[in-house]
């Protein structure tokens, strides 16, 4: 696969990521949230073990421990998100969970017990200025949905630090169907709570299904894949721009339009994004001369 083929394929998965949010949002319409997850998934889970079924007969009971434990954090962050969403809306939610990518370094500061690096630190101010003005109403304080948003994107974050050690010691790809499929036993132990609905119109069915299949099982299948050809730098970046798609999806399906002070803050967000993911060219040409194994 050449350079421009996998990022063209990364662009793919970031514009179905970024439509997730509408699926989400179709979905709360009449459904609740762990009846959304549990299909979702569990969907998800069946579509890629019938996909890779030689590779997931034999598993080991390391594999099958990292797998339920990692679904743990990744359970959070559509439990979160998908309650967040029923008072935010699709934008203001996208923009929020993309401040993932400053969470990562400030989990990682303080599993390693050392003081973020200076890049971390400007980015995490430009990104808080942009969520004060993106989420702030006239009361000075933060909606219950943006509090739930940005627990998502924490949850998220211990997400990608877990993956990235659980990933060196168990089979990846194993690792990541059987999460799937923790993470919709997961969402079972919410019916206790709330009594599962099943998609019966065509909305809901569309809504699961689109999650399922595009979102999960496409985007877990392909972004791995697509990531052997191209450099982690320009990875992250083409990713940054899942929320700028969700916004468009947004517009084009429920007509949202943003302030122009939530416009400012979305744009904040997406800058101290951005700049998180910057790595000088010399760092980029000393990782590219590195051999991938």
């Amino acid at each position: 696969m050449s350079h421009t083929r996998a990022n063209f394929l990364l662009i793919t998965i970031a514009i179905a990521w970024g439509s997730s949010y509408i699926f989400m949002k179709l979905g709360l319409a009449s459904m609740n949230s762990s009846s959304i997850i549990a299909f979702r998934f569990g969907i998800a889970f069946v579509v890629m073990f019938a996909l890779f079924f030689k590779k997931m007969i034999h598993t080991s009971k390391e594999t099958l421990y990292a797998s339920a434990i990692l679904a743990l954090p990744m359970y959070g962050v559509f439990i979160f998100l998908l309650n967040g969403m029923q008072t935010t809306s699709v934008s203001a939610a996208s923009f929020l969970t993309s401040t993932t990518v400053i969470f990562v370094p400030l989990i990682q500061a303080i599993i390693t017990k050392k003081v973020p690096s200076r890049k971390t630190m400007l980015s995490l101010a430009i990104v808080v200025a942009g969520l004060a003005l993106l989420t702030i109403g006239d009361d000075f304080g933060l909606s219950t949905g943006a509090i739930l948003c940005i627990l998502c994107a924490i949850c998220n974050g211990i997400y990608l630090v877990w993956t990235n050690r659980f990933a060196k010691k168990v089979q990846p790809l194993q690792l990541g169907v059987y999460q799937l499929g923790f993470t919709a036993c997961y969402a079972c132990f919410g019916f206790l709570f709330e009594g599962p609905t099943i998609p019966a119109t065509f909305n809901e069915w569309t809504a699961i299904l689109g999650m399922a299949i595009l979102c999960s099982a496409y985007g877990y299948v392909m972004q791995p894949i697509a990531q052997k050809f191209t450099s982690a730098e320009e990875a992250g970046f083409i990713f940054s721009l899942e929320p700028v798609f969700a916004v468009i999806f947004a517009f084009i399906v429920f007509h949202e339009w943003m302030s122009g002070i939530a416009l400012t803050g979305a744009f904040l967000i997406l800058t101290g994004v951005l700049a998180a993911n910057y790595m000088p060219k010399n760092k980029m040409l000393l990782k590219k001369q590195i051999p991938m194994k």
